[in-house]
């Protein structure tokens, strides 16, 4: 049996170690109370949970091959953003329990708070080269291999999945255009990159098989038995179900028919790879040549890894400051400091940083600054911070003044975090890397075909009758313009010279109307569209 906290929805067993442990008096029953992270993580759980029972229905249902692909490919990752998200859970409450636990011990050291800045993480233009064998790529010989291929990329508790791509002996590499940006990177991150391939020249229109062999298996074996056959073969719903309690107990996917994606090929990625160039990495093979969704991989991966840590986008730190330009010793002037990057920025004021006003003095944070706090004056208890850079084999220094000794503080407390994450980050702090997103995609532009007549007044077919004589009526006034101008169409010269007739050839026309013009000058064209009018409207 389980009993439920109504408020925190925190699950315990009855009778269980963990309760017994918690009656002792040795863990806290708040501790395995449900934070808003926590809920959270359970939202995206369930979230991905319905989207998984979506994929297995419509994965069961599907007929054709590409549709086929896609649902199993979204039931893939469904099933990996679930395993992600658990273990993120998981990891969170281990946390919380490490946490209260060494606060709680007395002989626990002091504890340093200090943690790196997240991060972004972004990899695009992947390609994966292919080798294929001579006779298959340059003679062309022996049997087409097709295969559906995709990435999958996970980095912490975030997946992300790349487009299918088909591949055959056609292509050289395997390339993925998707720009995939991970907003919550730590410093220590691992990007891991896996490929899945799955044949595509396997039949997947017998999706509906197993119903069929299940509706003749109950009506062959009688009401009873039949009925239990086919709840036994029908292939069931992914989803979770519920015990006595009201818990969600996750079940493992049912073997639903259709193709199935397996892993080729994988690797990971981590904050040495990064580079803000096209690289290439080692591949770790899976496969091999016996199984049907194998590929020639060449071994490496080309991509381009970047990252942004936020201490080199964001403010770290702004606010009111006293700096010193001059030798003398009344020197001083009020600017608005903004810490950001590799620079101090220094405004005459903060609508000046608001409106991109270029600031008056900017210095340089870097791996080589050197920064100290000393003291205004022996009367005062106000310090001054001293940021030191060098410059052209020159060390340069300026000297800095808060308003108060606690203001002071939260300075060096900001620089001293700000060169904390640049040990961290390391190389991506030197310049910032970019970032491109790609562009949403346009629709293709359809240029209006020319040659002939019949291109000219090619309509939508959904248009009715009286849009085509407008048309026609649109026509014979612009035939009529160019006539007086001395310009005719270039499509005229179609007409030039009758066409050879049948002389079994007849064309029936209504009772009582006008046989179809010959064709020597404009007016004959204007007459050929006025014919073709009274046709549509012979009334």
């Amino acid at each position: 049996m389980f009993c439920r906290n109504q408020t925190a929805r925190a699950t315990i067993a009855r009778g269980s170690a963990l309760e017994m442990e918690i009656r002792r008096g040795k863990f806290r029953q708040s501790v395995f109370l449900e934070t808003p992270q926590d809920s959270d993580i359970q939202k995206k759980i369930d979230y991905e949970i319905r989207m998984r029972e979506g994929a297995c229905k419509l994965l069961a249902a599907c007929s054709q091959r590409d549709q086929a692909l896609e649902a199993s490919k979204s039931l893939l990752t469904c099933n990996a953003r679930i395993m992600a998200y658990m273990s993120e859970l998981q990891r969170m409450k281990e946390a919380q329990v490490m946490q209260r636990v060494a606060r709680r011990s007395f002989d626990a050291g002091p504890m340093d708070d200090r943690s790196p800045c997240k991060g972004k993480v972004a990899i695009s233009d992947l390609r994966i080269p292919l080798m294929w064998k001579d006779t298959e790529y340059f003679k062309n010989k022996g049997e087409l291999h097709r295969c559906a291929v995709f990435c999958l990329l996970q980095l912490g508790g975030e997946i992300f999945d790349t487009d299918m791509v088909m591949v055959d002996r056609t292509l050289t590499d395997i390339c993925f255009d998707n720009t995939i940006v991970f907003n919550e990177a730590s410093p220590g991150f691992e990007l891991r990159v896996e490929l899945y391939s799955c044949c595509s020249e396997e039949d997947y229109s017998a999706g509906s098989t197993p119903r069929k062999l299940a509706s003749k298996l109950s009506s062959s074996l009688g009401r009873s038995a039949g009925k239990k056959m086919r709840a036994a073969l029908e292939p069931g719903a992914c989803s979770t179900t519920s015990n006595g309690g009201g818990a969600t107990i996750l079940l493992p996917v049912p073997s639903v028919p259709g193709p199935k994606y397996h892993l080729l090929a994988h690797t990971t990625l981590n904050l040495s790879h990064v580079q803000d160039s096209f690289r290439t990495h080692d591949l770790t093979i899976t496969g091999n040549e016996e199984c049907s969704y194998w590929l020639p991989l060449y071994g490496g991966v080309c991509c381009r890894l970047a990252a942004q840590p936020h201490c080199m986008t964001q403010q770290m730190m702004s606010g009111c400051l006293r700096v010193k330009l001059g030798g003398e010793p009344q020197g001083w002037t009020n600017v608005y400091g903004v810490l950001k990057g590799t620079n101090l920025f220094c405004y005459h004021q903060k609508e000046d940083m608001e409106a991109n006003v270029e600031p008056v003095l900017t210095i340089g944070i870097n791996k080589e600054t050197r920064i100290r706090a000393a003291e205004k004056d022996p009367h005062s208890k106000a310090q001054n911070i001293c940021i030191t850079n060098q410059y052209g084999g020159e060390e340069v220094t300026h000297t800095l003044a808060a308003d108060s000794r606690e203001d002071t503080q939260r300075w060096m407390e900001a620089f001293w975090q700000q060169f904390y994450d640049m040990s961290q980050w390391r190389q991506c702090c030197d310049d910032l890397m970019k970032i491109e997103l790609p562009s949403p995609r346009k629709p293709a532009i359809v240029t209006p075909k020319q040659g002939s007549l019949y291109h000219e007044m090619v309509i939508d077919t959904s248009d009715d009758i009286g849009t085509v004589t407008d048309i026609l009526a649109h026509r014979i006034e612009e035939f009529e313009l160019r006539a007086q101008l001395g310009s005719p169409p270039h499509w005229m010269a179609l007409f030039d010279e009758d066409p050879p007739r049948s002389p079994h050839t007849h064309q029936h026309l209504p009772p009582h109307s006008p046989s179809p013009p010959s064709l020597h000058n404009h007016s004959d064209y204007v007459s050929l569209l006025h014919f073709l009018i009274y046709l549509m409207h012979p009334s």
